[in-house]
């Protein structure tokens, strides 16, 4: 069970491990709280139990218990929520529907949670019989906090096949231009877009050959368009929008760059990876487990503007570097985060609980 199907690091894992479960070994029933969002097309119509704006209102007494229902007539016998809302809003009710395996999980760091929020969703894990988490760093958030490390799975986020292949730029090249880009959705300041458009400023003036492109939609736009505007961006850097042609779209870099104060396993990161493009990233949460610094790409200091500056210029002056850190990169992802490996595990995990309750 998701919270929604919009265009984001969880729904995709998520979508890709609905896709991806042996349909021989289990029969595969996704919902979601609320029915929208691009994904939607990759997984049809599903079930929605919507909660009305609060967990405290009619309406979400009424989907808990239409989820119930739902869980016993389906003879559910593993229910896995995949992110907050759906922990709290799954987890307690598979336990009371009576679902042998129920699993949670925990795909943050949990810093960008309120306490209230982080105590609720605590107080939900005691529900479930394993958490999955997506980084150890996820995981020590966690264990850290109390709840029990026998409770913890750690299983990473995976690609698709697709994530690895060759592929034409969706944004043609020209030759002897080199471009930075992010790839974010723009609807936080935790993303850091407004240290990314300073940054490139500074670099726009070393390096005439260069180019911004960021990808990425949300509330924060229209103001970050204007922020670029107005140092001199304008005709140096591109805002592609919402895009789902991501392999595509890395192609069409040279150096991603990632940055947000707070991340668990960055969906982005592992794509950039995937596609040999070289990653500059912050030394935060889960990246380190991704990024080997000096070998697969380059950590730097958070909010550490004139470091990442002058990461990104000794990569853009280096060719051979850049190179060098693609392929050692898509190696290390291909080897360690390929989706059929992963979901194999997650099956495994599934098959286990199981087998311990029935």
């Amino acid at each position: 069970m998701s919270n929604n199907l919009e265009v984001g690091g969880s729904e995709r894992q998520f979508v890709a491990l609905v896709e991806t479960l042996d349909r021989k070994r289990f029969h595969v029933l996704p919902a979601c709280i609320r029915r929208s969002g691009a994904f939607l097309s990759r997984v049809g119509t599903i079930p929605e139990f919507p909660l009305g704006g609060s967990f405290f209102r009619l309406r979400a007494q009424q989907a808990r218990l239409a989820l119930a229902r739902y869980l016993r007539q389906q003879n559910v016998v593993i229910a896995h929520a995949f992110d907050f809302y759906s922990n709290l809003m799954l987890l307690p009710t598979a336990r009371m529907a009576g679902v042998p395996v129920v699993i949670g999980s925990h795909r943050q760091i949990g810093d960008l949670l309120t306490p209230l929020q982080f105590a609720a969703q605590k107080f939900a894990f005691r529900f479930c019989d394993r958490v999955v988490c997506n980084s150890r760093a996820a995981a020590e958030r966690l264990r850290s906090a109390g709840v029990p490390t026998r409770k913890l799975e750690i299983l990473p986020n995976g690609l698709s096949e697709a994530a690895f292949a060759d592929c034409a730029p969706a944004i043609p090249r020209s030759e002897g231009v080199l471009r930075v880009g992010m790839i974010a959705r723009i609807n936080d300041p935790v993303k850091n877009h407004t240290t990314f458009v300073r940054v490139a400023a500074q670099l726009a003036q070393m390096f005439s050959n260069l180019e911004f492109l960021i990808v990425g939609d949300g509330p924060l736009r229209p103001g970050l368009e204007n922020m670029a505007a107005e140092i001199g961006l304008k005709d140096r850097v591109m805002f592609a929008g919402e895009r789902h042609d991501i392999p595509n779209v890395l192609q069409s870099m040279d150096i991603s760059v990632q940055i947000s104060s707070s991340e668990s396993l960055s969906n982005v990161i592992l794509e950039s990876m995937a596609a040999g493009v070289p990653v500059v990233a912050y030394n935060v949460g889960g990246n380190p487990e991704l990024i080997r610094d000096g070998e697969t790409g380059l950590l730097v200091s958070p909010n550490d503007e004139q470091e990442l500056l002058r990461t990104l210029q000794r990569l853009l002056a280096d060719s051979e570097l850049r190179s060098k850190f693609g392929r050692s990169a898509k190696q290390f992802a291909g080897a360690n985060f390929h989706m059929s490996s992963v979901c194999r595990r997650f099956e495994q995990l599934y098959a286990n609980l199981l087998s311990e309750k029935l």
